[in-house]
């Protein structure tokens, strides 16, 4: 998973790649170079006392250390590009395929999933890029160029690195085989994380209206220290890795110098040579060492990359047509033709046998019981989610046959939990239409009955909103939702239980105001509320999925014995 992923994102920076290569090549072989002109120095100058040979020979040095250091700081910056471009490839393609997502695709992973990955784990392959540019070609180079070199200086002490390279790669390999399961704990422990923290962020005055303060907090503990169980885990085999690095490289040194120094005694190796043998033993280790915190963090990136790949290989349920087909008539006209809809495995389906039509210039409300599948039905429309079978149209067309953004195009939707983006009154008005002008904000406002506290705020169109919409009341919020909606101007207008938070002078007021504004559209409106729909064409009554009365408010009210029940218990409240 993770090598197809780097390749599949970072084949756009090739050229890029390889410059760093290049660069690399040139930077390993000057550091490879170096330990023999030391020993040069020290064979041929310092022990001859030829002062002009150790001028000639540390000036080379210090050119060579000047190409190793300019190559080595190019290919970084090259490598950086190329690393962080990928990550930003890998996020752009992860929000555009949760963009697509139905609420199915959305329900199966979580937000707080979807967050982390698109964040963290794009976080965490990207930095494995960015260290393989330069470890990836140092480290390799660097082992067996060392080797190489390291006999041609000092052929007897050969056996020293053949023994001492396969037990530091073994220690490693042995090590890193038990952080990978650690890591995959690391990251769902993330994901819970998450969840937690945006469920109490979001329920803040749920928790402090119950005073259950104390045991979010438990609960919020409970996560975080199953997160600090999971990384101290991983934490103890990364800190037993580097003391395994020194303690077999200290080891071969002290091997080298014992047998070395029976060499030099005995003539067979020049001191030089026995430095040299110690310097590129030294750059053995190092490249093993950074082959091994590459190796350390590859675990980790691999369940990251894993994660990424299985969001983008999730095709979403909604997908666009190959050939998409436009309105056959005005899309205004919407048609339920047997629709049903059943969640994967589920054993009843939400909805099922719907059958009836909305057409231009009418109202269709729905109503039903809480669970009934209200909201199912509405999303439908939209193709927030496709019915299993039966046929969703919209103008004479089907709705899996038409091009999505022509058909959310057409409509305007205020969902059951209004949502605001955070930044101004003006801004989340023209998610509806983005070149609207300001008196297009305002008579949207006027007609959605927002017109009056937006006037009152000190900055009107420009005050500031956070996110969700906190800093607004629930009515509020509500009627700007409805603004949004209505400055569309769209053929199609979809509520869901949009005026359960306004009073019922504030909702028959901005009932009133709708009328003209929705004269040729149509208009389906699921309401609790009687008095909302009792002027509708037609009421649909939902009762367990199916439709068990289609009508107006009088002819349901002798016809529906669900919908008598609903308007009695209503009305009796009202009394």
């Amino acid at each position: 998973m993770l090598s197809r992923l780097l390749r599949s994102y970072l084949d756009n920076y090739r050229r890029e790649i390889a410059v760093v290569v290049g660069l690399q090549l040139v930077a390993t072989a000057a550091m490879l170079y170096l330990p023999t002109l030391n020993a040069d120095i020290i064979d041929n100058g310092v022990a001859r006392g030829d002062t002009d040979y150790i001028l000639r020979t540390g000036a080379l040095m210090l050119v060579v250390t000047l190409v190793q250091v300019t190559c080595s700081v190019t290919s970084l910056y090259f490598g950086s590009r190329a690393a962080l471009g990928a990550g930003r490839d890998i996020r752009h393609d992860l929000l555009h395929r949760i963009n697509d997502f139905s609420a199915r695709e959305v329900g199966r992973f979580g937000a707080p999933s979807l967050i982390t990955r698109t964040t963290n784990d794009v976080q965490q392959v990207q930095m494995l890029a960015s260290m393989s540019m330069t470890i990836l070609v140092m480290a390799p180079i660097m082992c067996v160029g060392g080797i190489v070199m390291g006999i041609h200086v000092a052929p007897g002490m050969a056996w020293v690195m053949a023994v001492a390279v396969p037990v530091l790669a073994l220690t490693m390999a042995f090590i890193i085989a038990r952080m990978i399961p650690g890591f995959r704990a690391m990251q769902q422990r993330i994901d819970n994380i998450n969840r937690v923290l945006r469920e109490q962020i979001t329920g803040i005055r749920v928790v402090r209206a119950f005073v259950r303060e104390r045991h979010e907090e438990a609960r919020f503990g409970v996560a975080n220290d199953a997160l600090t169980s999971a990384t101290l885990r991983v934490g103890r085999l990364m800190a037993l890795m580097f003391p395994a690095v020194m303690l077999i490289t200290n080891v071969t040194i002290v091997g080298i110098i014992w047998i070395g120094g029976h060499q030099v005694s005995d003539g067979s190796v020049e001191i030089g040579a026995l430095t040299a043998m110690m310097s590129y033993v030294m750059q053995i280790m190092m490249s093993v060492m950074m082959a091994s915190f590459l190796a350390m963090m590859a675990p980790r990136a691999a369940v990251c990359a894993e994660r990424i790949t299985d969001v983008l290989a999730t095709e979403t349920s909604v997908a666009a047509p190959q050939n998409p087909v436009g309105f056959a008539t005005a899309p205004s006209t919407i048609t339920f033709d047997d629709a049903e809809f059943r969640y994967p495995g589920a054993d009843e389906p939400v909805l099922q046998g719907i059958s009836f039509t909305v057409r231009p210039g009418t109202t269709t409300a729905v109503v039903g019981s809480t669970g009934s599948g209200k909201t199912t039905l509405l999303n439908q429309i939209p193709r927030l989610i496709d019915a299993t079978s039966g046929s969703v149209s919209v103008g004479g067309t089907d709705v899996t046959l038409l091009d999505p953004v022509a058909l959310r195009a057409a409509i305007g939707l205020v969902p059951q939990k209004p949502y605001l983006f955070s930044g101004t009154i003006a801004s989340n008005i023209r998610h509806g239409k983005p070149d609207a002008t300001d008196d297009e904000i305002w008579a949207a406002l006027r007609v959605a009955q927002a017109e009056d506290f937006v006037s009152a705020m000190p900055d009107g169109l420009n005050t500031p909103v956070a996110q969700g919409g906190t800093t607004v009341s629930g009515g509020q919020r509500q009627r700007l939702a409805i603004a949004r909606a209505v400055v569309r101007n769209p053929s199609i207008y979809l509520f869901d239980d949009s005026f359960s938070a306004l009073d019922l002078t504030t909702d028959a007021n901005l009932r009133a105001a709708l009328k003209p504004v929705t004269r040729e559209a149509a208009v389906v409106v699921v309401a609790q509320r009687i008095s909302t729909i009792v002027d509708a064409d037609q009421i649909v009554v939902l009762t367990k999925g199916r439709i068990t009365g289609i009508g107006t408010h009088e002819e349901l009210l002798s016809s529906c014995t669900t919908y008598a029940e609903i308007a009695e218990s209503q009305l009796a409240v009202t009394s």
